[in-house]
């Protein structure tokens, strides 16, 4: 992930900037079966913690769910001292880049969250990276927030793995949570406010269309924004 400096590029910034990005944008997503194993569908309002690369686009794709009432990118995985964007990015801190997604169980499922993860929002079998980006901050995790969860989460990597839906194996940890630690203002909604960012142009925004064409029915053209609810 490139660290926004300025987003007012001039022309000649845009092109050297594209010349660095791939041509081709974000890998295509892959039509998998939903859970056999999923949470009751109860009114409420439950929390799951996502890691699949940069959160740029992982947030973007849950703010886009029916369902999903917040997503909110931060860390998790290390310690609360070091959940700052400089050090994440060195890779030594534990932390994964990840987002935090509320949601109503009555509208959307912990299991639909995981069939969006694994098919829309990033490839689960790249270990320690993700398209462009390389370091264990940017691993596949799933921190789970109780016992349910974590059976919920395991037992669908293992529908997963016993159809080879995948070219490789999936490589997604799936952990307790530690604690969830917001990232800076500058990165929430990212993706929704600087949509040609190259960055965002070519490995994120497809991640969008690819949801609102393979999961029609939960797919809002709206998203819930982080720094809109704040205002």
């Amino acid at each position: 992930m490139i660290r926004p400096v300025s987003l007012a590029l001039s022309a000649a910034s845009l092109a050297v900037l594209l010349s660095c990005v791939p041509a081709i944008g974000a890998e295509e997503a892959i039509v998998i079966p939903p859970p056999v194993l999923d949470e009751a569908r109860t009114a409420g309002q439950e929390k799951a913690v996502f890691a699949g690369g940069c959160f740029w686009g992982v947030q973007g794709v849950f703010q886009h769910v029916n369902g999903v009432t917040a997503a909110v990118s931060g860390y998790s995985g290390g310690r609360q001292e070091d959940a700052d964007y400089s050090m994440v990015s060195t890779g030594t801190t534990g932390h994964a880049e990840a987002v935090e997604v509320s949601y109503d169980p009555a509208k959307v499922s912990y299991g639909q969250l995981l069939q969006i993860f694994f098919s829309v929002a990033h490839n689960p079998t790249q270990l320690n990276y993700q398209g462009p980006d390389h370091g264990t901050q940017y691993r596949s995790a799933l921190f789970v927030m109780n016992d349910e969860q974590e059976k919920i989460a395991k037992a669908y990597i293992a529908q997963l793995e016993n159809i080879h839906v995948f070219a490789g194996p999936i490589v997604t940890e799936v952990t307790d949570i530690s604690g969830f630690f917001p990232a800076e203002t500058y990165h929430q909604d990212f993706l929704t406010l600087n949509p040609t960012y190259p960055y965002i142009l070519f490995n994120d925004m497809p991640k969008i269309e690819n949801l609102r064409m393979l999961f029609p029915g939960a797919f809002r053209s709206e998203p819930v924004l982080v720094l809109k609810a704040k205002g």
